[in-house]
């Protein structure tokens, strides 16, 4: 499917260029095409197999061993590796190959396998949203297809509206209610899915509402149950003016209720956030954020 730059490789694999070229030159590790007009690319193969290289190396096993390695050799080191150890950018590098192979049997398996060894919650926050960014900036850059994408979030979207369900069985509903929505044009729900999920564990009574949520519609919803605290997320390309736009105007609605933001795209603005309005900068934040809000009611 895919026809990288070297560029790409390194967006992706995290290795410099000049390593990579390095390593093209000294150990054949992988070997570029050319288009008719002389341009150097690489295939989905090759990348797969710098991926494979860049945990083998990363875990003490010289590039001139590796060289010296089979397809067959590398690829079950990889496997021994995911399987003893804990560091998760094992299973992230795995979840790329599933990712660029559309494989949903391989991504479940190395989902399933940190999940056993982490637990959950800390495998959503350890693995899938350090993953989640790097495919958003690949995303963004034209390095992946949109497809590889929506495929990837529709796979962990679907974990975790299991989990919410499975806890929304057991939640009792003590605690205040908060709002889950994400502002009109945001798409990227994973977040703020897990954060429902935290806060049903926490015994809060959650509202979620999605996807591109306009103030109208938020209006509406508090006019008939009245939030105690609001979050949301900004992952989309929006300009920092955007951004402070649509907080203001939420403000300028809500000039009395606590904000939770959260997403990569707030954390240049932390200092620059209207009255009441909070970053979220991980888990252990947002369950300090909500621990607060309960004990003060």
């Amino acid at each position: 499917m895919g026809r990288y730059s070297i560029k790409d490789l390194e967006k992706i694999s995290g290795i410099k260029a000049h390593t990579i070229r390095m390593w093209e030159r000294r150990y054949q590790l992988i070997e570029p095409q050319r288009t008719d007009t002389n341009i150097r690319f690489y295939s989905d193969c090759d990348l797969k197999r710098l991926l494979n290289i860049s945990i083998l190396n990363h875990h003490g096993i010289k590039v001139s061993h590796i060289a010296g390695m089979t397809e067959e050799e590398i690829k079950n080191r990889v496997l021994d590796i995911a399987i003893d150890n804990r560091v998760s950018n094992v299973q992230i590098e795995n979840m790329m190959i599933s990712l660029l192979e559309l494989d949903e049997n391989k991504f479940a398996n190395a989902l399933t396998a940190a999940i056993i060894k982490h637990g959950f919650e800390c495998t959503v926050e350890t693995v899938l949203f350090p993953f989640l960014e790097r495919i958003s900036i690949l995303w963004q850059a034209g390095t992946i297809a949109p497809a590889q994408e929506c495929f990837m979030t529709s796979l962990i979207r679907q974990k975790l509206c299991v989990a919410i369900d499975n806890e929304m069985q057991n939640n009792t509903r003590k605690g205040p209610r908060i709002v889950f929505f994400l502002p009109k044009h945001e798409k990227h729900e994973i977040e703020l899915l897990f954060y429902n999920l935290i806060s049903r564990k926490e015994g809060l009574e959650v509202i979620y509402l999605g996807a591109s949520v306009t103030a109208d519609d938020l209006r509406s919803v508090h006019r008939v149950r009245p939030a105690d605290i609001f979050m949301m997320s900004f992952v989309s390309i929006l300009s920092k003016d955007e951004m402070e736009k649509v907080m203001e105007e939420y403000h300028s609605i809500f000039p009395d209720s606590p904000f939770l933001v959260s997403g990569l795209r707030v954390k240049d603005l932390k200092a620059e956030l209207p009255e009441k309005f909070s970053f979220v900068e991980s888990v252990k934040a947002f369950k300090d954020y909500v621990r607060l809000f309960k004990y003060s009611e």
